[in-house]
């Protein structure tokens, strides 16, 4: 079985690619936008992909979702998982939702199956609480893998992107594999 977790973001969108029937972190590949040169390969397991020039905030959004359709397409992942939106959100909740809009009708178009995950829901399941911050999620991931991010990727301890996007495409992927049935269809 071939799964896909999608942390959707507007500047560094994560996935995280599973192998296999049972997750085990020796079984995923990791894929990512970003801006940043410095980025694009740092490691074996972590694809850095230049994000696509746009000029419009809909071109924008298409190119991530082509993105996204063109990874599942080429690996034939048969489930896709995708974090849900947060209703506490704040700031650019408009763009983010239009967004997730556009990839999800781009998966539906391309007869991609998808569910979402609420992100409390991800985050209980990544560290025991349902409002965890950053910090606790990476801190779990790296007790959890071995694999710290941060350092692969030579970015400082107050800088976030996109490490803390590529560990919540993780978890909603291992969510997704260990629990997809309880997902909530797309």
């Amino acid at each position: 079985m071939i799964t896909l977790g999608v942390d959707l973001s507007l500047s560094s969108p994560a996935l995280c690619l599973h192998n296999g029937d049972e997750f085990k972190f020796e079984n995923c590949e990791f894929y990512f936008l970003t801006s940043h040169q410095k980025f694009l390969y740092v490691h074996p397991r972590l694809h850095g992909e230049t994000f696509p020039e746009y000029t419009t905030q809909s071109e924008r959004y298409n190119n991530i979702a082509s993105w996204i359709v063109d990874i599942s397409k080429q690996f034939k992942v048969q489930s896709v998982f995708i974090e849900d939106y947060s209703f506490g959100s704040v700031g650019r909740v408009f763009a983010i939702a239009e967004n997730g809009g556009v990839v999800k009708h781009q998966l539906w178009k391309n007869h991609i199956e998808y569910k979402t995950i609420p992100p409390t829901v991800v985050k209980k399941f990544a560290t025991g609480k349902g409002n965890a911050d950053k910090q606790k999620i990476q801190d779990c991931f790296i007790a959890e893998t071995g694999f710290n991010i941060k350092q692969v990727l030579s970015i400082t301890e107050k800088q976030w992107n996109p490490s803390s996007d590529l560990i919540d495409a993780f978890y909603i992927c291992k969510y997704g594999v260990t629990n997809g049935n309880l997902a909530i269809p797309g």
